[in-house]
Parts: structure tokens; C-alpha cells; sequence
């Protein structure tokens, strides 16, 4: 791994995730906490209502980011904590994370926030969600708001976390809160969340923001069978309706042609109103990319499924409208306990094409704002956590990273997902994704050898090894 002076290692969490305290302080329902009270929605009925209980251990969890070194942390505001109920702003809410950004910055630790990470007010949901135009000028004011209390101290913010996630698998395939099963109504989503980042990113600089990016959920589609006609063109379905609907509006101010044909049964020709393009485009100063694993697809069906993104005890639909006849395809890798596909190599083929097609032309950076698997950790006899696994993915992906720079790519920081073992959406407490293991019972914070690892490779690369 060579990575050069002034990359950013950092860790990344969510608030709904870590922070607990749910209704402490003003905070309200977000739709993750309805979704939470729906029968069959989560993994054993869990919630996030403690979680682990960040909202009052965060010191404790600033000096496990200082003791392994990190340069930054990645966390995300409430939106339920800061304008609950859809409401005035709550002091007390901002007023959290004003600690934790003050408590960051004494630990030397560059605090990176992202203002939606899929926490939606409640109140906001029954007035439309994300579906509805207004809630995009909803965000803006809240994000105001937010400035307005941190702007002091912070240069840096993300808009949105993954808005593939809080549109299409929310919208349409109902796995994940508010649990709608709409194709309409997820096109309108992802159209309003790139509308809300465009506006929201003008406000903030605005206000005095030096940099806004907005952080995607990318991967590498491929056909099962490059020469086969049928193959290529679930790719292209596929690849348009997870990566070009958000990546075109941004770098390129339109909807490809092929995209805006594939979704114009679900209405995408009438949410898209005059003016909305030219907000989003150029709308960024950096991307973040999240990398989790790739696609394989094919008109052929699968012999095996290859894995499952959310549990089966509720019935979800496809995330993708346009995809009837498209199937996933196993390719052999080694998988996590989410029965994603180990595939280093994949962070480096997409590095490549995003900054192919889209950054490197527009001269804008990219960082690898989450990377990470959960394995079934097992707590050796003497309390330690030796999950081997974990720290092979961790150095197969800094390699990737590496590789990708070699080979062009201006990437500029690497955050491992997560810093914590969490609430692992429609998974409950089952899944564990964290360099720090949490015992949900006591709270303990246990740092995992990938944790170690993690120190290890920071200081060497700051050394020059």
C-alpha cells in the first residue's frame, strides 16, 4: 500500500445506527423508528432505541478514533433530533452534536458530517416523504440550520448518504423505512434527493461551506455473458438505474436517454420539472463512494442465490423497476456473512470508471467514504476479537485504493463502515460490521485485531512503509 501525505483514514457511522437516545431531548420518530414497530420489519423485532448508546458514550468513542490513529470521522445529524416532527429546531438536539465537534476537534480528529443518512422525520413521511417535492425544500432549511449551529468549525459537509438506498430500496422495494413498495414513488424519491442535494449544496456555500459533495453507493455491473446481447443490456438496465441515475444529473445536468426510456412507465418525465437538472449538476466539490461488493447479471437464472440484502420475514419487491427478466449471478468469491462477494479488485475497477466518466474530467476528488463486511465474530477466551477475515478485507481494499491512485484516480481518503459493531438496519443487532465490537448488553467496547490492523497500516503509511 503507498498512499501519500494528507490522505484522510477515517471511520464512518450513522446516527440511527449508534446514537440510541431516541427520544431524548426533543428527538422524535424518524421513519426508522416506525419502521422498527412494524411487525417483521427487523430481525428479532430489535430497534434502535439504545443502540450503542453513542448519545452519551461519545467520549468514550472519540478516544478509541484517537487511540488508532484516525485522521477524520465520518457521522451522520438527525434530522429527527434537530427539526423533530417535522417542527421548529431543537436546540438541545444541535446541541449534541455541537459536543461531539468540539470533543472531535481537541482529539485532533476532523469531523465529517453528512446530513441525511436515511432518518427522515416521521411527521415529514405523512405529509409525502421523500416522494414529494416539498420535503427537498424541507432539507434545505434543516441543513441550514445545521450550518448555522457548526458552520464555525466545519468546512466540509455530505448531503446525502447513499440516496439509491433512501429512494429505490425504500421506495420501491419497501426493505428498508418507510417500506413503500413503489416503483412511481421510488423514481420521484431519487429525482427529490438529488434536487435537495443541488439546492442544498447552493445554500451552503453559500452560507459560507467550503466544500459540499454528496456520498453514492456505486458498483461495477457485469454481464454473466459479455458477448450475449440480452446480458448487456441487463447490465445497461442495471447499471443505468444504479449508478447513472445519480451520477449523470450530477456530472453531466441529464437523465441518459436509455435511463429516461427504461423509467418512463414510473413517471421519471414528470417529476423532472424545468431548472431542476441545471441545480444538480456541478453541484459537488468532492464524491464519496461507497463500495461494498459488485454485480453480476444475466437473462439466465441463477443456480444459487447469491445473497440477501434484507431478511425474509417480510415480503420486499425488487429495488429495480426495470428489471423484469435480470437475474444476479454468484461468481465464486468468498462472501461475508451478508452473502456479499469479497471483491477487492471490483473498488478498483470502479474507481477507474467514476473517474473515467465523470470526476477526473470535471476535476472533482473522490473519496471511499464506506467499505467494510460483517463476519460472525467470535470473543477468544482472553477478550480479544480475532477476526481474520475482517483484516484481510481491510487490506485487500487499502491495496484497491492504492492500486486505483497508481493508476490515476485522485482519491483522497479511505473510511472503513464501521467504527462500531451497530443497528444494522432491517438486521437487527445480527450483522457486525465494526473495527470495535459492542457488547449490546454492557456497552463494552472491545477494539478488534482489525481495529489493530487498521492502526497499524495508518501509522505505517504516515511513516512511509
Amino acid at each position: 500500500m503507498t498512499l501519500p501525505d494528507g490522505f484522510v483514514f477515517g471511520a464512518a457511522t450513522a446516527a440511527f445506527q449508534i446514537e440510541g437516545a431516541a427520544w431524548m431531548d426533543g428527538r422524535r420518530d424518524s421513519i426508522w423508528d416506525a419502521f422498527c414497530r412494524v411487525p417483521g420489519a427487523v430481525v428479532d423485532g430489535d430497534d434502535g432505541s439504545v443502540a450503542c448508546d453513542h448519545y452519551h458514550r461519545y467520549p468514550e468513542d472519540v478516544a478509541l478514533m484517537a487511540s488508532l490513529g484516525l485522521d477524520a470521522y465520518r457521522f451522520s445529524i438527525s434530522w429527527a433530533r434537530v427539526v423533530p416532527d417535522d417542527a421548529a429546531v431543537n436546540p438541545a438536539g444541535l446541541a449534541f452534536y455541537d459536543r461531539l465537534v468540539d470533543t472531535l476537534l481537541e482529539a485532533g480528529i476532523r469531523p465529517w458530517p453528512t446530513l441525511y443518512h436515511w432518518d427522515l422525520p416521521q411527521a415529514r413521511e405523512e405529509l409525502g416523504g421523500w416522494p414529494a417535492r416539498e420535503t427537498a425544500e424541507r432539507f434545505v432549511e434543516y441543513a441550514l440550520a445545521v450550518h448555522g449551529a457548526l458552520g464555525d468549525r466545519l468546512g466540509t459537509w455530505t448531503t446525502f448518504n447513499e440516496p439509491w438506498c433512501s429512494s429505490f430500496l425504500s421506495y420501491t422495494a419497501g426493505a428498508h423505512a418507510p417500506g413503500r413498495r413503489s416503483a412511481p414513488d421510488g423514481v420521484a424519491a431519487g429525482h427529490h434527493l438529488l434536487l435537495a442535494h443541488g439546492m442544498a449544496a447552493a445554500a451552503l456555500k453559500s452560507a459560507g461551506a467550503s466544500e459540499v459533495g454528496i456520498t453514492l453507493n456505486l458498483a461495477p455491473v457485469r454481464a454473466l455473458r459479455p458477448d450475449d446481447a440480452g446480458d448487456r443490456d441487463a447490465a445497461r438496465r442495471i447499471d443505468g438505474q444504479f449508478n447513472r441515475f445519480f451520477l449523470d444529473p450530477l456530472f453531466r445536468g441529464h437523465y441518459a436517454d436509455d435511463l429516461r426510456a427504461d423509467l418512463a412507465p414510473y413517471g421519471i418525465d414528470d417529476v423532472v420539472r424545468e431548472g431542476d437538472l441545471a441545480a444538480i449538476r456541478d453541484s459537488l466539490d468532492f464524491l464519496g463512494v461507497n463500495y461494498y461488493h459488485g454485480e453480476t447479471v444475466s437473462v439466465l437464472p441463477p443456480e444459487t442465490r447469491l445473497r440477501q440484502d434484507a431478511p425474509t420475514s417480510r415480503e420486499t419487491g425488487s429495488p429495480f423497476p426495470a428489471s423484469d427478466g435480470i437475474h444476479w449471478h454468484p461468481t465464486g468469491a468468498p462472501v461475508t456473512a451478508m452473502g456479499w462477494e469479497v471483491e477487492p479488485h471490483g473498488l478498483t475497477e470502479l474507481l477507474e470508471r467514476v473517474s473515467r466518466d465523470y470526476t477526473g474530467p470535471a476535476g472533482i476528488p473522490v473519496y471511499v467514504t464506506e467499505n467494510g463486511a460483517a463476519f460472525d465474530d467470535v470473543v477468544a477466551e482472553d477478550g480479544s476479537v480475532p477476526d481474520a477475515d475482517r483484516v484481510a478485507f481491510l487490506q485487500a481494499h487499502l491495496d484497491a485504493v492504492s492500486e486505483a491512485r497508481w493508476r490515476g484516480v485522485d482519491v483522497r481518503g479511505y473510511f472503513y463502515w464501521s467504527l462500531l459493531d451497530n443497528f444494522e438496519w432491517a438486521w437487527g443487532y445480527e450483522k457486525r460490521f465494526g473495527l470495535v465490537r459492542v457488547d449490546y448488553d454492557t456497552q463494552q467496547r472491545t477494539l478488534k485485531d482489525s481495529a489493530l490492523a487498521y492502526r497499524d497500516a495508518i501509522a505505517a503509511a504516515r511513516a512511509g512503509i
